[in-house]
């Protein structure tokens, strides 16, 4: 049990760290992009090797679909109410002072944080140890959201303070997220595991595409393909570990 809270713990922790970092210092956009690539490309690699490819294995194609267009489904709406909210900013580094909405982007980065926590926790039932993988996928992905996300949250006026605790919030929700997610599925069936994984990865898969993927270009240049290839290769081989 405290397994799971402690690997939530550590994957939400990079939105915090992102958010020291997007206070206190200036990091420059490309290398946020290049981060952003390689976080893409580590996140596709999860969702393909780690959540689609058991679901396949365990429950069949059919099931495995159902909930990988609901996850993509569910985030496409999602993104859509938050986009007119303001919050379609909360993973792109560049500001947005017309349309921002520094409230939304917490609770969108909220709705991003609490699927991907559950899913590491929904690993210690399935494999007895947290899938690495996602962890440093999810880490990978949260660190760009911060950052960007304070940046944001700076330009509407919120003091720094507020902010801090503001993410301080969220790495505690991914803690209790990872945590009930391995207390509240352990009885469940493997059909239902399997519907879970992969209603994540249609998430990710979509998220990736409409927020982390278009971002990552802008700011980083051609050599983000190569960047994100990279992470896929990564996916792969730490999926054979």
């Amino acid at each position: 049990m405290l397994q799971a809270a402690t690997w939530g713990a550590i994957a939400g922790s990079a939105i915090l760290l992102g958010a020291l970092l997007g206070i206190y210092t200036k990091i420059p956009r490309k290398l946020t992009g290049m981060i952003m690539a390689f976080g893409t490309g580590v996140l596709i690699g999860a969702a393909s090797f780690e959540l689609l490819s058991e679901a396949v294995t365990e429950s069949g194609l059919f099931i495995t679909s159902i909930g990988f267009l609901g996850g993509s489904l569910l985030f496409t709406l999602s993104e859509v109410l938050i986009s007119k909210k303001g919050g379609n900013q909360r993973k792109r580094s560049r500001p947005n002072p017309e349309n921002h909405s520094g409230l939304t982007i917490f609770v969108g980065t909220i709705i991003d944080a609490i699927p991907e926590s559950i899913i590491i926790g929904v690993s210690l039932i399935a494999h007895g140890t947290v899938s690495y993988l996602m962890v440093i996928a999810v880490f990978i992905s949260n660190f760009p959201e911060g950052l960007s996300s304070t940046v944001g949250l700076l330009k509407d006026g919120y003091k720094k303070k507020t902010i801090l605790l503001m993410w301080s919030f969220v790495l505690a929700l991914s803690s209790l997220s990872s945590f009930l997610g391995f207390i509240l599925l352990q009885e469940s069936s493997t059909i239902f595991i399997s519907l879970i994984g992969a209603f994540a990865a249609g998430g990710i898969i979509a998220m990736t595409s409409s927020t982390m993927m278009p971002e990552a270009f802008e700011e980083g240049g051609a050599v983000v393909g190569l960047l994100a290839s990279l992470g896929f290769l990564c996916s792969l081989m730490l999926s054979h570990f």
